[in-house]
C-alpha cells in the first residue's frame, strides 16, 4: 500500500517510521525543506524519541520511507492519508486552524476516488464532519462515503516512548460514517503491531468507536480527565497547606483503597496536552463548569507556589530567586505553556528578582524565551523547583551558594539533604528546616 503522513513532526515520523517498517511505502509530507532534507539523508530531526534513529536509517535505506514538500503530489499516489499537522491555540486558547486548513486544502488537490483519508490531530468536537469532510470533498470533488473515505483516529502516544506506546495503547477509531470505519479498522490493523498480554487491563488492537464525534470526545475525554484529576489533587494540596498536612500522605492513603485514583498535586501543568486540550473540548461544550473550574485550579498554582516560597524566606522583594527548570516536565526539552512563564511572572510581579536553569537549554536559548541564565554555584537567596528534571533530585545547598528557602514544586528533592534550608513543597504543609 501506498500511505502518505502528512505532517513529520514528533508523532507524524514515528508513524511514518512505523507504517514504512510494516512494507508499506511511505511519502512523508511536510512544509519544512530543513526537514524534508534531514529525513531523506536518514537523520532525525529531533532528538530524544527512542529507536527512532535507527528505524528510521533502516527504512530510508530501503526505499520504504521518502519525504517531500509536495503534499499533493505525495497525497496523488497514495490509497491512504494520515494527517498529523499541529492545531495550535493562542494565548486565550482559541484554536488557529490555519496549518490543518492548509493541509487538508492540499491533501483535497491530490485525492484520487477511493482514498481514506484518517485525522489524528487531536481536535474540538464535531471538526472532522463539520469543517474538514466539507473541505476534502469540496477541493477534490469526491463524495464522502462513496468515493471519499474520512475517519479521524486521535493520536495517543507520549513523546519518548511512542513506538511502545503504538503498541501498548488501543488504537481509537471513529468515520463519518460505516464504510470509512470499516477501511480505517483494516487500515490500522495492517501498520500497527499490538502487544496482546493477557496482563493489559483491556482488550488491545483497533476499537470502533462508531462515529468521528465518539473519536473525537474519547481523546478529549481522558485528557480532560487529567486536568481535573489533577486539579482536585491541587485543591487538597493547597487546603493541606493550610492545616499542616502532607497531602502527598493524604493521597497515598487514599490511592490505596482501589477505587481512588487522586493524581499529584505540583506547581504547574505544562505541556501541549493538558493545558490545550481540555479547552477544545470546551469549544464544543460551553457551558461545562466542572472543566472550566479545574483550568482555572491548575492555572493558580504557580502563584501558590511563589507564595509558598515568600512564606518561607519571608520576603520576595529585591532577593535573587532560582527557577529550576524551564522545561514543562522533567527530561524533554519543550516549553509549550510551561510553568516557568507564569512562575517568573509572579516573581517579578513581586519584586523578586528570577534567573532561571535548565540542564537541557544553553543560555542563548534561556535569553531566546525573556530569562536570565542561571549556573549552579553561583549565589542566590532562594530557588523554586518547576521542572522535575532528574538531574535535580539530588541537589544540595552547596550547589546554591546562599540559599536560605527552596520551594520543590514536584516533590522530587531529598528533605535529608537540605538541612538548614526552608524547604516547603506544594501540599507538603509545613516548612521544613
Amino acid at each position: 500500500m501506498d500511505v502518505t503522513v502528512v505532517g513529520l513532526g514528533k508523532i507524524g515520523l514515528p508513524l511514518a517510521v512505523q507504517i514504512a517498517g510494516k512494507g508499506h511505502r511511505v511519502h512523508g509530507a511536510d512544509i519544512s525543506q530543513a526537514v524534508v532534507d534531514l529525513v531523506n539523508a536518514g537523520r532525525e530531526p529531533f532528538p530524544g524519541e527512542t529507536d527512532l534513529d535507527v528505524r528510521l536509517k533502516q527504512v530510508v535505506a530501503d526505499g520504504s520511507l521518502t519525504a517531500s514538500t509536495d503534499t499533493i503530489d505525495c497525497v496523488s499516489r497514495s490509497e491512504a492519508v494520515i494527517v498529523v499537522v499541529p492545531l495550535v491555540v493562542d494565548a486565550d486558547m482559541v484554536p488557529d486552524f490555519a496549518a490543518m486548513d492548509a493541509a487538508t486544502a492540499a491533501v483535497a488537490a491530490g485525492l484520487q476516488p477511493g482514498t481514506l483519508v484518517c485525522y489524528e490531530t487531536t481536535i474540538p468536537l464535531h471538526t472532522t464532519r463539520q469543517r474538514l469532510v466539507p473541505a476534502l470533498a469540496s477541493g477534490s470533488g469526491l463524495t464522502p462515503g462513496e468515493d471519499l473515505f474520512v475517519c479521524h483516529s486521535p493520536e495517543r502516544v507520549y513523546s519518548g516512548r511512542i513506538f511502545a506506546d503504538l503498541a501498548r495503547y488501543p488504537k481509537l477509531v471513529g468515520g463519518i460514517d460505516e464504510a470509512s470505519t470499516q477501511r480505517a479498522v483494516a487500515f490500522y490493523e495492517s501498520i500497527l503491531d499490538f502487544d496482546e498480554r493477557p496482563e493489559l487491563p483491556q482488550p488491545n488492537g483497533v476499537w470502533d468507536l462508531g462515529s468521528a464525534e465518539a473519536a473525537e470526545m474519547a481523546k478529549l475525554a481522558e485528557t480532560t480527565y487529567r486536568d481535573v484529576n489533577i486539579a482536585l489533587a491541587n485543591t487538597f494540596a493547597i487546603q493541606a497547606d493550610r492545616m499542616g498536612v502532607d497531602v502527598h500522605k493524604v493521597i497515598a492513603a487514599a490511592n490505596s483503597q482501589p477505587y481512588s485514583h487522586i493524581h499529584t498535586p505540583g506547581v504547574a501543568v505544562g505541556g501541549h496536552c493538558i493545558p490545550v486540550y481540555p479547552r477544545l473540548y470546551l469549544a464544543g461544550h460551553r457551558d461545562a463548569d466542572l472543566v472550566t473550574t479545574a483550568r482555572t485550579a491548575n492555572e493558580a498554582m504557580p502563584a501558590h507556589t511563589v507564595g509558598l516560597l515568600k512564606e518561607a524566606l519571608g520576603d520576595l522583594l529585591g532577593r535573587r530567586i532560582v527557577v529550576l527548570g524551564a522545561a514543562f516536565r522533567g527530561g524533554v526539552k519543550e516549553i509549550a505553556f510551561s510553568g516557568v512563564f507564569p512562575v517568573v511572572e509572579e516573581l517579578r510581579n513581586r519584586g523578586a528578582v528570577p534567573v532561571v536553569h535548565d540542564p537541557l537549554y544553553t543560555d542563548d536559548e534561556l535569553a531566546a524565551m525573556g530569562f536570565d541564565a542561571y549556573h549552579l554555584g553561583e549565589p542566590a537567596d532562594g530557588a523554586l523547583l518547576q521542572a522535575d528534571h532528574p538531574e535535580y533530585r539530588d541537589l544540595t545547598p552547596t550547589d546554591i551558594p546562599g540559599i536560605k528557602a527552596l520551594a520543590d514544586g514536584r516533590n522530587i528533592t531529598d528533605p535529608t539533604r537540605w538541612t538548614g534550608v526552608a524547604r516547603v513543597v506544594v501540599g507538603g504543609g509545613r516548612v521544613q528546616r
